[in-house]
């Protein structure tokens, strides 16, 4: 069963954004290697945290505001959602100095984007 991982703000100026959302919900900023220009606020409470990234936000295609679900098997998952009426919009790859992340971006019945990593 996938979790609900980050609450993901796309965003022109993420200190400025996390910087406000931090002090609205009482969350604390968590910064990530350098290799990342996100930011994660972290919420006091068990709901989602926050990830702020710089990216555009001009059509609903942008996915400016949306879920990131993490899962132990993302295919899987991906499977079970498109079962559930869920459709594939990409997938995606992208290489870190770390690690390299993958996730798939779906679409809701209604046409919401949202994603599915690995843990």
């Amino acid at each position: 069963m996938p979790e609900l991982g980050f609450i993901t703000f796309a965003c022109d100026d993420t200190d400025r954004l996390a910087t406000f959302w931090a002090a609205a919900l009482d969350g604390e900023r968590r910064g990530l290697p350098d290799e990342f220009d996100d930011v994660i606020v972290d919420r006091p409470d068990d709901g989602p945290d926050l990830l702020f990234r710089e990216a555009p936000k001009g059509t609903d295609r942008d996915l400016p505001i949306h879920l990131d679900l993490e899962a132990e098997d993302r295919e899987a998952t991906v499977e079970r959602l498109r079962d559930l009426g869920a459709t594939v919009r990409e997938r995606k790859r992208k290489e870190f100095e770390s690690f390299t992340a993958t996730w798939t971006v779906l679409e809701d019945p209604e046409g919401n984007g949202f994603c599915v990593t690995e843990h």
